[in-house]
């Protein structure tokens, strides 16, 4: 992808060192420097032609918050602390994500409102002292994030694999009242049920079918399930032309009936939502 993103390979000819290693985290900004919904983002990585034109449609910013490699020299055990005032006498200030050291709930609570009026997800925390763990944060890091959620009704699920081998566990998910009043799929996800819950699940939706595939069963939309997502994004791979990104399951809505479950114009309506904090979205042509 590094031709699609020419920003990114500017940034990094002038870091001066012969061989580096950072992360951070590119951004899609809008008119205002607004950071974009995350699919616009991804048009930028896809792009292979016509690079410079939706470089001046999607202008990318780069934040970096960590070094883990320097001209030989592996870093990942070293501290925190350390790693981020090698970084900070790398590049300049503007590349570097903006952080606070805190000691008080009040200061991260201040700082967390920031960052949501800013448009972006959430905060990050990380120990001085921590290592770079590569594929996990355990308790040395952890996100900081509200989660929206949407009250979604089961209409199919897919046989399991792996450890969920034998159990329904990819849950198809809808809102009522569709572009045409039908059940309008916006989702899936295997996320969220312990293996005990998957289990009934499972017996709960077998109960509730009224067809199945090879893999699929598809079920009365009666199971009405609460589900956190961090964006719904515009999606030409379902009828409802939405999807929820990381969605997974909190809670099963035995409360709720399927008349209770989250309509179309709802899910439209937090779509339209986010843009009070997210930049625009860009119009496709």
């Amino acid at each position: 992808m590094t031709g699609s993103v020419p920003e990114v390979v500017e940034i990094a000819n002038r870091i001066p060192a012969n061989e580096v290693l950072v992360e951070g985290e590119v951004v899609g900004l809008d008119d205002t420097g607004r950071p974009r919904p995350f699919q616009d983002l991804m048009r930028r990585f896809r792009r292979v032609h016509e690079i410079e034109q939706l470089r001046a449609e999607i202008p990318l910013r780069l934040f970096l918050f960590d070094i883990i490699y320097k001209d030989g020299e592996v870093l990942i055990r070293k501290p925190y602390r350390e790693r981020w005032d090698l970084l900070a006498s790398l590049v300049p200030p503007d590349l570097l994500a903006r952080r606070i050291v805190a000691s008080t709930v009040p200061e991260i609570e201040s700082f967390l409102r920031d960052a949501l009026d800013a448009g972006h997800e959430g905060l990050m925390a990380k120990s001085l002292g921590s290592d770079y763990a590569p594929g996990k944060r355990g308790k040395k890091w952890f996100k900081i994030k509200p989660a929206e959620t949407s009250d979604t009704a089961i209409v199919a699920a897919e046989w399991g694999h792996g450890r969920r081998v034998g159990t329904l566990s990819n849950y198809h998910l809808a809102v009522r009242g569709g572009p045409t009043g039908e059940w309008a799929m916006i989702g899936k996800t295997f996320k969220g049920l312990t293996d005990v819950e998957r289990l009934a699940m499972t017996r709960r939706l077998q109960e509730l079918k009224t067809s199945e595939s090879e893999w699929v069963v598809y079920v009365r939309p009666e199971v009405v399930v609460e589900v956190a997502y961090n964006e719904i994004q515009r999606s030409p791979h379902y009828p409802s032309g939405f999807a929820l990104r990381f969605a997974r399951i909190t809670r099963v809505r035995d409360d709720k009936g399927p008349s209770d479950a989250d309509s179309y114009d709802r899910l439209r309506s937090l779509y339209e939502g986010q843009f009070a904090r997210k930049g625009a979205a860009v119009r496709e042509p």
